[in-house]
């Protein structure tokens, strides 16, 4: 079995890019001061850490979205929230918008998920709900790449 080469801890990281953290951070306290909500951010935070496969991310952002009281059933059914009828028209919209920012192999944004986040949100709050979707990609980025452990839950799970 191979040895794995040691990587930068989150401590680390904030240690040596202290700007890039305040800079990400910003943009994240920009967002909530927006009409989205903490509910809905942090959806959109767990669903685009699912979707990276960010275990760190994953971790955090179910800790977070359970202590806004965000139902385990639905943090459940945001890996097919497509199937499931427990989100708002709205939520739909900011998930697949969600998506399709997260996984841009086709180079675009397709004009039906454009109409569907366009026709839900104001143009403030879907610039906001961009933001937040960009910035926590950059950060499953970064913690993916320095593999950034997830810690457990009050539950014993990541």
């Amino acid at each position: 079995m191979a040895t794995e080469i040691p990587r930068l801890d989150y401590p680390g990281f904030r240690r040596i890019a202290p700007e890039t953290e305040r800079a990400l951070l910003a943009i994240s306290t920009a967002a909530k001061q927006s009409g989205l909500g903490d509910e809905l951010i942090g959806l959109v935070k767990l669903r685009a850490s699912l979707v990276n496969g960010c275990a760190f991310c994953v971790a955090l952002h179910r800790r977070t979205a359970r202590r806004l009281g965000i139902p385990g059933e639905r943090l459940e059914a945001l890996a097919g929230w497509r199937g499931s009828p427990l989100f708002t028209p709205r939520e739909r919209a900011a998930l697949a918008w969600t998506d399709a920012l997260t996984q841009l192999s086709g180079g675009d944004v397709p004009d039906e998920v454009y109409s569907e986040v366009s026709a839900a949100f104001s143009d403030a709050d879907l610039a906001a709900l961009t933001s937040v979707v960009a910035t926590i990609n950059a950060w499953n980025r970064i913690a993916i790449a320095y593999r950034f452990p997830a810690e457990p839950d009050a539950e014993g799970g990541a």
